[in-house]
């Protein structure tokens, strides 16, 4: 009845992915490629994550 006030998880784990590919950016930027590969991988962990949701909602 209420959908539409429960916390979008694919919503959260969009905006903590595109956090995690900023800060990776400035890492990069800085010359720190270690935080940049490391930060990079973290992300697209997330986004496996956002993967699966996006396909079992469907």
């Amino acid at each position: 009845m209420f959908s539409f006030l429960k916390p979008d998880p694919i919503k959260k784990l969009r905006k903590h992915y595109d956090q995690k590919l900023e800060q990776a950016m400035q890492a990069q930027r800085k010359g720190d490629i270690k935080t940049y590969s490391l930060l990079t991988a973290e992300s697209e962990t997330i986004w496996h994550q956002i993967e699966a949701l996006e396909k079992s909602n469907k």
